[in-house]
């Protein structure tokens, strides 16, 4: 199939055309991003050189007239809905990896996100990218909504247990560690070495825009806090929630998540706390659970490369849902180590 990925000199975008070299039935025939139009894919990143010699980049405008089958979009919120509703209307399959089409009531984004929504009469035609979650909804789907990095960790480690209705729906904490990748690749203060080496920072408090995105998916009320580490990749949550069935212990959290995730493969249940290296370079979760019987709590852990399981191999993965491919063509199942 062609392809075009749509802001592609970001990080999103780079593993977009990293991964995608590596899919059979791909062939990414467009990549844009307007302050890098003309140059090479090669020069902008040597990375990708033996995968891109001779592609270029051209402007964002480019693709609504590109000759492709599907659209990758990893652009910041609301660029989005300036593309989609015509590549839809060509017959171009989308996915868009901002938060532009995640949400299915448009009232959401003018309170999360402080803006009215330009296409409200996508939203309800969009499916959310969690192939974990939405598997059957997937199959077929022309409009891909590739959920948030936090969204996803969250939603993996605490959907069985919300779903099975063992645990309370209200008083959810979620808190959350991510590389600094996770911020996009414009520079800020924050993002400074100097400040950034050796510390740690809770932002977005209260506030953050993907406690909607986790609230909406889960079903349940939650405080979210997000932390700034200094790391270049990868995310760990950890999650608690009450405990509503008194002979709930760690041995049943466990089970079910066994249970749960069996036939997925790209989620492994691990018996230790998850950490955030693990996965690294691959399209795994890493889930694990325990339950406090003391205090009533149970405490839910994920781990996952917030660049890939949180971003461009999850949108790929649910692409391959969606045309009928095998979920894991052309996505990474270990991670590096060291």
């Amino acid at each position: 199939m062609r392809v075009g990925v749509v802001g592609a000199t970001g990080y999103a975008g780079l593993e977009l055309l990293r991964l995608l070299a590596s899919h059979p039935d791909v062939e990414v025939c467009v990549a844009t991003g307007d302050s890098n139009a003309g140059k090479s894919v090669a020069r902008h990143a040597p990375a990708l050189a033996a995968l891109y010699p001779e592609l270029s980049f051209e402007s964002t405008e480019a693709i609504l007239s590109a000759q492709i089958d599907v659209a990758f979009l990893a652009l910041p919120h609301g660029e989005s809905q300036r593309y989609v509703p015509q590549l839809v209307a060509r017959g171009v399959k989308v996915v868009d990896l901002g938060a532009d089409f995640r949400l299915k009531d448009a009232r959401d984004y003018s309170e999360w996100y402080h803006e009215e929504h330009r296409a409200p009469e996508l939203l309800e035609q969009s499916v959310y990218g969690l192939v974990e979650r939405h598997r059957k909804e997937l199959v077929g789907a022309s409009l891909i909504a590739v959920p948030g990095c936090y969204p996803t960790a969250s939603a993996l480690a605490l959907g069985p247990f919300l779903d099975r209705r063992v645990v309370a729906n209200e008083g959810v904490v979620v808190n959350a560690l991510s590389g600094v990748s996770g911020a996009g690749r414009a520079p800020s203060d924050r993002l400074h070495f100097s400040r950034l080496a050796g510390n740690a920072e809770a932002y977005g408090l209260v506030d953050h825009r993907h406690t909607i995105e986790i609230q909406r998916e889960i079903g349940a009320e939650l405080l979210f806090t997000p932390h700034l580490v200094p790391t270049s990749r990868g995310e760990l949550v950890t999650a608690y929630a009450r405990v509503l069935e008194p002979r709930f212990d760690s041995s049943s959290a466990m089970d079910l998540l066994r249970e749960t995730y069996a036939d997925d493969a790209f989620v492994v249940v691990v018996d230790e706390p998850p950490t955030l290296k693990d996965p690294v370079g691959s399209n795994l979760c890493f889930v694990s659970a325990r339950v406090d019987t003391r205090t009533g709590w149970l405490v839910a852990m994920s781990s996952l490369d917030n660049l890939i399981k949180g971003a461009a191999g999850q949108a790929i993965q649910a692409w391959n849902v969606a045309s009928g491919f095998d979920e894991a063509t052309g996505l990474p199942r270990s991670g590096v180590t060291p």
